[in-house]
């Protein structure tokens, strides 16, 4: 079967593929504007987005807010009129600015999780930047909407389902994660019939995308057929030429094998996948001292005096040092990659039909 558009209200992205925010440092303007491109929807992660400008280590956020906007801009270039959004976590110190931000500078889409965006929609209100939160569970999808639909009468114009096979943070305890996997697609189409009775309550049609080990077109269409509109794939990027990470980056995506993806405890309190490394044999038994607070996260997600090392610090020194002593986070479908592509040949391999 041919893929459809993904059409979120008056946004149309050709293809229904959504290209997941991965940060720090790994999905800024190159990749999220080839993959606009393309005809899909690029998304720019705004976890510590500045952290190449000149004035980063002086003023976090001041850098981050001027990176937003170049990131944006440079990203809409080269994606010559496609869809540009971006991922915020709801867990983000300062959350509200950063979500104000990415309205101003005009984005099409905003997506956010790492807990619930309960105030998502008064930030954006009067913009035309859609909103999508990202839920693992029916209950999760059954609360945000409700809350929405009760204190701003409005709902979400998409959703994004992570699964149990995502990289990063996960939505699941970490004991359950097998389990879980294999109930995703029961849990999956309860999020859909869920979606869609909302959706009729404001006479709109709310598409349902899923995120977590989307690997192939026939991953594609299996999730397609259980209701959903489309699909959102990260680790796939990863090993393109347009991925902004650095080349060391790739490479251990591509030396992965099976064994070599774990699931470690993040600071933020959620179990997070990633590759297998000096760094995470290291936390096992070691807590890592904080150098530096670059106010990352709010207080609540954060205690800078008892969490066992620094999200930020770890994340920064994939990007810019040795990722085989910092964090590198993978969806578990990473070992399955064995050679450098581009973000077309991603598209193209995809939009075929078998």
């Amino acid at each position: 079967m041919s893929l459809k558009p993904l059409v979120i209200d008056k946004l149309v992205a050709k293809v229904p593929i959504i290209q997941g925010g991965m940060g720090i440092g790994v999905s800024l303007a190159n990749l999220a504007g080839a993959v606009g491109r393309e005809g899909g929807i690029g998304i720019l992660s705004t976890a510590q987005i500045g952290f190449q400008e000149a004035i980063f280590e002086k003023s976090p956020m001041r850098a981050n807010m001027e990176a937003i906007k170049k990131q944006f801009d440079r990203a809409k270039e080269i994606a010559k009129g496609g869809l540009i959004g971006f991922n915020i976590m709801a867990a983000t110190f300062h959350y509200e600015r950063y979500v104000k931000r990415c309205v101003e500078v005009g984005a099409d889409v905003i997506i956010s999780g790492a807990g619930l965006p309960i105030n998502l929609p008064e930030l954006v209100a009067g913009s035309t930047t859609k909103i999508a939160p990202i839920v693992s569970s029916d209950k999760a999808a059954k609360v945000l909407l409700n809350t929405w639909k009760k204190r701003y009468n409005t709902t979400a114009d998409f959703v994004v389902i992570e699964g149990p096979e995502a990289g990063g943070h996960l939505g699941f305890k970490a004991e359950s994660l097998a389990e879980s996997s294999e109930q995703m697609d029961a849990e999956i189409i309860k999020i859909v019939d869920t979606v869609k009775a909302f959706g009729e309550q404001f006479n709109r049609d709310i598409p349902v995308i899923f995120a977590g080990g989307v690997f192939d077109r026939s991953d594609i269409e299996h999730y397609l057929s259980l209701g959903c509109s489309g699909v959102q794939m990260a680790t796939r990027f990863v090993i393109t030429e347009e991925c902004d990470a650095p080349e060391s980056f790739k490479q251990s995506y591509l030396k992965a094998k099976q064994e070599d993806i774990t699931v470690i405890k993040s600071p933020v309190g959620m179990p997070g996948r990633a590759l297998k490394n000096q760094f995470t044999e290291r936390i096992k038994n070691e807590r890592i001292p904080i150098e530096k607070c670059r106010s990352c996260l709010s207080y609540k997600h954060c205690d800078r005096e008892t969490i066992p090392y620094c999200i930020t610090e770890t994340l920064l020194n994939a990007v810019t040092a040795d990722p085989n002593n910092a964090l590198v986070f993978a969806g578990s479908n990473a070992y399955r990659l064995k050679e450098k592509t581009t973000v077309k040949a991603i598209f193209d391999e995809l939009t075929t039909e078998g």
